[in-house]
This record gives structure tokens, sequence and C-alpha cells, in this order.
């Protein structure tokens, strides 16, 4: 413990740098993994203070970290705790780890159903943090290609574009559909530990940990003995790895079927050797628990019905739910996925994707618009308006790769227009008057850039609320979705670097959490510029460099005292050290800031750059 505390002490001022000094160990996890090695020490990872400090970044940068559990606790609590009390705190609880009770809270489902999430304690979630960053390379390097659920750098746009390329490219168009009964409420523990250790991870101590953990009482309703907690950092990991095999079982039935005697030149000599065998030409894709089984052959849809059935009962002690599950030829009905109805329409001589929103997903979309615009006629204020307009924008996003996306958000817009008329009549430009002339409505307001950028060239009457523009409900067209490209990966080089040059370090979480949490005090100007300047800045911090979290700050680069506005091109967004760095006079506060984020002298005269402009003077490097 000595010597744990000394080197605690030592590294008591980790930088932001150093975070990523990790990063070198996720590599070596993940390429050790890939070629099957056996790990029995990964505890003494997860322990070590650059792990946990990375884990407390990740949490602060995680809008979760504000949700308080059954103590009562959110991370603010910790943020004055000196590092080394804090990192030999959760050093001391993984030693002898019993986890705090989980609070229980139920959040409404589209269905007027509710879902049941468990909401660890904070401390509990920072460690579960450190557990999952160090389990993650190991698992991704075991996991099937073409799950795309709560995993990195994958979404549904990749599982939406896969099932496409099966019905419209490769002609196959049997669609084996299984809903598996409460999935999450239903997964065995012994099972699940078996399959960690399956995968290579025999650290007696982590396995230990993650099962005192999966037994964590649940207030309310005591301790479980079985099933996941949907709302824990490690549940979709751990749910990934109990679904893991059941995508490598139906997988290796054709797609990466090895076991032949001979060695093929291409995929298509091999699966045109395959196809004179007795196996199943079938495919999997996946996101989370819902998946779908891809066949040629209506046969080999029907026997791997059953299989995948019996399979799921004798391997995973999972029941189906048979009225959701059954088998669909896209040529003559539909199919749903993920919030999508899909379809092979005949075109001329070949059959072509056909899609659109379920039923459901169109009347959940038309509930979240018309609740918001209820708040809207409540309280006009700037927030409030945002939220509308980023809702109407969000579910636009997320359906815009559906075919007939624009029909349907057509028909949401007309069953929502007398809502829109009657609620915001009020907040609508007043007519003005004029002698002898029609009165003339006045239609001056605020368009923001997503908005220029992505309506308004969409015909039709613009509706203003308050003096801003609301997006229009009928505004979107149809996106190609495009496949993932499998070289992207977070732990190798190569991987990175197609990320970095595509994305930058922009966070989904952090891009949503900006999305859903407007500024209350700033104008709608500022809000949409904050969010364009985020994605132009590729989630990173200009000066220093490094990638940005929810404590970033939105800098007027003129004040807004000597009439600075809030344009796109007087904002810059700078982390939270580099903003104190350009507003500090205090010499002491300065110093503290620089040792954090040690800028260079390229970076320095940016700085001074910006401290010039609000009156401060220059610092020096004098690294």
């Amino acid at each position: 413990m000595q010597v744990m505390e000394e080197r605690t002490l030592k590294k008591n001022a980790l930088r932001y740098n150093e975070y990523y000094n990790m990063q070198d160990i996720f590599d070596d996890l993940y390429r050790k993994s890939k070629e099957g090695k056996i790990f029995k020490d990964l505890y003494s990872i997860i322990v070590s203070e650059e792990n946990i400090q990375l884990a407390y970044r990740n949490i602060k940068r995680n809008r979760g970290s504000h949700t308080a559990g059954t103590n009562h606790r959110t991370l603010e609590y910790w943020e004055d705790v000196p590092m080394e009390k804090f990192i030999i705190y959760i050093q001391s609880r993984l030693q002898y780890y019993i986890p705090q009770k989980v609070r229980r809270v139920e959040i409404p489902k589209p269905d007027g159903r509710k879902r049941p999430l468990g909401i660890p304690c904070i401390e509990d979630r920072i460690i579960q943090q450190c557990i999952k960053q160090v389990m993650e390379p190991v698992c991704e390097a075991k996991f099937h290609p073409y799950s795309f659920g709560f995993r990195p750098n994958r979404g549904t746009e990749h599982a939406i574009a896969y099932l496409y390329k099966q019905i419209q490219i490769d002609k196959r168009f049997h669609i084996v559909d299984i809903d598996i009964k409460g999935f999450f409420d239903n997964v065995n523990h012994s099972k699940l530990i078996k399959q960690i250790w399956t995968m290579g991870i025999h650290d007696k101590k982590l396995l230990s940990i993650l099962k005192t953990m999966l037994k964590a009482e649940i207030e309310g309703i005591g301790i479980p003995t079985k099933g996941v907690p949907q709302g824990g950092i490690l549940s979709p990991l751990l749910s990934n790895i109990v679904l893991n095999e059941l995508d490598w079982w139906i997988s290796n039935q054709w797609q990466t079927f090895e076991k032949t005697k001979h060695e093929y030149s291409t995929l298509g000599s091999k699966h045109r050797a395959l196809k004179n065998t007795n196996l199943k030409e079938i495919y999997i894709v996946r996101y989370a628990d819902d998946f779908k089984i891809i066949c040629r052959k209506s046969k080999d849809a029907e026997k791997i019905f059953h299989a995948t059935q019996q399979w799921l009962k004798e391997r995973l002690g999972l029941e189906i739910n048979p009225e959701k599950s059954k088998i669909t030829n896209v040529k003559e009905n539909y199919t749903e996925f993920l919030g999508y109805k899909i379809k092979a329409h005949k075109k001329k001589k070949k059959y072509v994707v056909k899609s659109k929103l379920t039923k459901k997903a169109r009347k959940n979309v038309q509930k979240k618009i018309k609740a918001q615009v209820k708040v809207v006629q409540k309280h006009p204020t700037v927030k409030e308006i945002y939220k509308l307009n980023r809702i109407i924008a969000g579910e636009h996003n997320y359906y815009a790769y559906a075919t007939l996306v624009n029909i349907d958000f057509g028909k949401i817009n007309y069953n929502l227009s007398k809502c829109l008329e009657t609620r915001l009549k009020d907040l609508a430009p007043k007519k003005k008057k004029q002698k002898g002339k029609r009165n003339k409505t006045e239609k001056k307001g605020y368009k923001t850039r997503e908005y220029l950028k992505k309506y308004d060239e969409y015909k039709g009457r613009p509706r203003i609320i308050s003096g801003i523009y609301m997006y229009p409900i009928y505004g979107v067209t149809t996106k190609t979705p495009l496949l993932l490209k499998q070289e992207i990966c977070n732990y190798t080089p190569e991987g990175r670097k197609i990320i970095h040059n595509e994305l930058g370090c922009i966070n989904k979480d952090i891009l949503n959490y900006l999305l859903a949490n407007p500024s209350e005090r700033q104008s709608i100007e500022f809000n949409d510029n904050r969010l364009s300047k985020y994605v132009a800045q590729k989630g990173m911090c200009p000066i220093s460099g490094l990638p940005l979290d929810i404590n970033m700050q939105v800098h007027h680069i003129k004040p807004k005292q000597e009439d600075g506005t809030d344009e796109y091109n007087n904002l810059i967004i700078l982390s939270y050290e580099v903003h104190k760095l350009v507003h500090a006079t205090k010499q002491e506060t300065i110093e503290k800031y620089l040792n954090m984020v040690k800028l260079d002298d390229k970076a320095i005269k940016k700085l001074n750059k910006l401290r010039k402009s609000v009156g401060n003077t220059v610092v020096l490097n004098d690294d």
C-alpha cells in the first residue's frame, strides 16, 4: 500500500494527454485477444491510477454523471476531493467489492408500457467504467463483425445498410424474425460468467467482482437471481457477450465457415463450393437483442427458425415471443427492423429496397413532437423552441434511410397540422395593418445555420414561433445508409487513423448532450452555433488539441460587454482548463492550469491572442 500511495502522489495531477497513455495497453489487449491469448491479470490494469482517472474523465463526459443513485450523490460530490484520495477509495472498494444498492426507475415506452432501469450509485458507475475500459478491447477482438448495437463506431445506419445490401445486392429475400422474450431480465448469470471465461478472461478476481456486481441489490426488488439491469455502464457490453455466441453459431453455418477441405481463392468461389454441401446459406445482422437471420431459400429459413428457437432455449435459457417471431418473404411482405418497415419492391427486372417508418415509429414521432409543442405553448422560451427543433431534426436524421421517409413525415405533418395551428397561433407573427391594402403577415424570424443548410429550400408556409423559424416536419429526404468500414477500430493505429480522418473526436454522447441541453440563458443563435462549432472543431479544443467534454466552454472572441455577438465567427469552444487560462489574471491560477494542459509554443500563441482580445496580458511558456 505504501508503494501504491507513493505512486498515487507522484501522479496526482495526471495531465489530459496522460489519460491516453492507456491506449498502448488497450491496443496490446486487443492484439493479444485476436491471437487467442488468455488473460489472468486484468485486475492490475483495472486498479491502476491511469485507468481510474480515465474512468473518471469518461464518466464526467457522460450526462449520466449528474444522475444520483440510492446514496443521492452525483459526480459533483467528488469534484473537490484530492485525486490521490479518490484513487485510493476506488482501489480499496475494488479490493473487497460490495456494490451499493441500485436505484430503480421506470421510463415510459412508446407502447405505453414501462421499461425498468437500474441506476447504480456514482461510485459503482466509475468502478464499472474502470472494468469496461479494460474488458472492451478484449471483447471487441472476439465480437462478430455484423453486430452493431452498443459498440464503438457502430450504429443503426450500419445495421440498416447491411440489411439493404443483403436484400437488394445479394438477392436474399427470406428473413427470419426472432423476438427474445424479456432478454435483459432473463440473462443467466452463471452462463454469462462462462461466456466471459470462453472469451479468454480467466482473471478470477475480476470474475468474482462481476458475479458480485450482477447480484447487486435493487431498491424495492431485492437481490436478482438472473438478468442484466438496463442502465448500468457494463450492461451493454455484458449483453453483447451473451449474444455473441449466437452471432457466431449462425455465422459459422455458412458465412464464416472454415472447416473445409480446400482453400478458396475468393469468397465467391468458396460460396459456390459450399452450395454443393448441406450447409444453410444464412447471414445474421444484430443490433442489441434485435436481430434478423437472412436466407436465400425458404426451406433454410424454416430450418434455422426452429433451430434458433431450440438453441436459445437450450444454450442460453432464453424463450422467444411466438407472436412477434416469424419468417417473412420480403418480396411479398414487409419486415420490421429498428423502427423501419422494409420490403423488396419489383422494379423492371430486379428487386430494390422499399422502406418506410413502422406504424409504431410514426406514432411515436408524432407523440414526441406534439408533447414538445404543448410545452412550447405554455413556455415559449428559446430553450423550449430549440428543443422542439432538435426533436424534429433528430427524428429526420434517424429515419432518413427510409426510401419513403418524405411521405411518412408528410403524413405526420398533416396529422399535426391542427395541433400546430391551434397551439402556436398566439406565438406566430402578427399581421401588419396597412391603410387601403390587404393586411400582411410579418415574416421576420431567426433561421439557424442548420435551418439555412437543411430546410431553407423546402417550399411550403414556414412557421415562426416567437421570432424563431420552426423546422418543417415534412422537410426530409432519403439518404443512402453507408456500410461500416470493418477496418475502423479504436484499438489499432490504422483503425484510429480512419476515425480521426473522417470524424475527428466527435463524441456522440456529448453531441446528444448538447442537443438535449441548450444553454437556458443564451439565444437560439448561440445554442445553434455551439452545436455547429463542436462539429466543425471535430470535438477538439483548438488550443490544447485534446478532446472536449461536457464541461467545455463557449468563448466569445469579442466579449459581449464590448458588443460581441453570438455569431458563428465570434465563437470558439475551449476546454474548461483552457478557458480558465484565457480569463485568469492571478499568476498561481495561470501556472495551475498551464501544468494541467502543457501547451507548446504554437498553442501559447493562440492562447495569448484570445487573452489579448479580453484585455489580459500574455503568458510565457517556461518549458
